[in-house]
């Protein structure tokens, strides 16, 4: 039986509706890991497909500027990965969660620790960019028989029997990462960029999202022409904490409500 989070997406795709994935950093909130709540409802409401959240660490080597900031602003309200999952536990939504950290936390934490942790929670998948492909069986081993899924990250330059490797068996869906650098450098795309996501697609199972400088509506509506649909995170990041809650659900209602 399929994961929930890969359902949930493939049925979205099955129905021809763009994918829309927002990424928040846990406890960037005036009340720290007591605004997530409140953070992950505001953008349910907006009916966005899943939600990922941040967990802050201090050497973000993905991220740039916007991100990198938003986990020092949470590390500085005391947000800790041991926190942010017993806040998680109390959290009820019907939106999947996709926790994005560096492996370093999570082996902090005890990887077998956080999965069992996490069960009951909403969260049903795991990104860790940082997570060579050939070291995934850190992971994985402890993901079989649970809900939780283990995300790919495809990046550009990826070649297309690269591609099969890092798709073969995938769940949930497959990042795929826009441009060759850290998050937030909006509209910096490879020529060829539209050609490798198409490709990509092709060869994927199950849903292809994709990440990195996508802030416009003209980069979803680009991006749901070849891929199944996208994930911001520096502009929602960035808009939630400077207060711009106006602009941005324009823009969320926007981009939930493209038709594929």
């Amino acid at each position: 039986m399929p994961k929930t989070l890969t359902e949930k997406l493939t049925t979205l795709k099955a129905a021809k509706k763009g994918i829309f994935v927002p990424y928040i950093m846990a406890g960037d909130h005036e009340k720290g890991l007591d605004g997530l709540a409140e953070t992950i409802h505001f953008l349910e409401d907006l009916g966005v497909s899943a939600i990922e959240i941040g967990v802050p660490f201090s050497d973000p080597v993905a991220d740039g500027p916007v991100i990198e900031e938003a986990g020092l602003r949470s590390l500085a309200r005391g947000t800790s990965t041991q926190a942010l999952v017993e806040t998680l536990k109390t959290i009820e939504t019907e939106i999947p969660l996709v926790i994005m950290t560096y492996f370093n936390p999570l082996f902090q934490y005890g990887v077998e620790k956080l999965v069992k942790d996490l069960s009951d929670t909403a969260v049903k998948g795991l990104i860790i960019p940082d997570l060579p492909h050939e070291h995934a069986n850190f992971v994985e081993p402890f993901l079989v028989n649970t809900d939780i899924a283990l995300i790919p990250l495809v990046s550009l330059t990826t070649g297309i029997e690269r591609q099969k490797e890092l798709i073969e068996g995938a769940e949930g869906f497959v990042y795929a990462v826009a441009i060759n650098g850290v998050t937030g450098k909006a509209g910096n795309y490879r020529d060829d960029l539209d050609k490798h996501l198409a490709q990509l697609h092709q060869v994927a199972n199950i849903p292809v999202l994709t990440g990195f400088g996508v802030s416009r509506q003209a980069d979803v509506e680009r991006f749901n022409e070849v891929s199944d649909g996208v994930i911001v995170g520096s502009k929602i990041v960035k808009a939630l904490h400077e207060g711009q809650v106006a602009d941005i659900t324009d823009f969320i209602q926007e981009v939930v409500a493209y038709p594929k």
